[in-house]
């Protein structure tokens, strides 16, 4: 037979395993439980595929943001861990942060002190 006849030997292609929606949107958080979530939560009757992909790397990306100044906030402190306390400065001293999470609480810790003379002398 002719080389273009599209006939002769294939090699045996590898069958691959199941690859997760979070490894195709190149994620980390996890898509599937997200979809799982918004599904259970009943928030709608039905939830789109693309929802929960969009979702899960809406979410991945404020963790990655905060996660960042909470790393330089530790580093300014000179300590090798993120503590509650990096998290809540890292928060507060960025403008748009501050403002998405206004009405909610870093546990574990007081609410953060002035900028200058945090405690006043007696």
């Amino acid at each position: 037979s002719s080389p273009m006849s599209g006939r002769g030997k294939k090699a045996p292609t590898k069958t691959t395993g199941a690859v997760s929606r979070s490894a195709r949107a190149g994620l980390s958080f996890p898509v599937g439980r997200i979809h799982r979530l918004l599904r259970k939560g009943n928030y709608a009757k039905r939830v789109g595929a693309g929802s929960s992909v969009y979702l899960a790397a809406v979410l991945e990306y404020l963790c990655a943001e905060i996660l960042e100044l909470a790393g330089n906030a530790c580093r300014d402190n000179k300590r090798t861990r993120i503590a509650p306390r990096h998290i809540l400065l890292a928060v507060r001293n960025d403008e748009e942060l501050n403002m998405l999470l206004a009405q909610s609480r870093v546990s574990f810790f007081f609410p953060a002190p002035p900028a200058e003379n945090t405690f006043p002398r007696l």
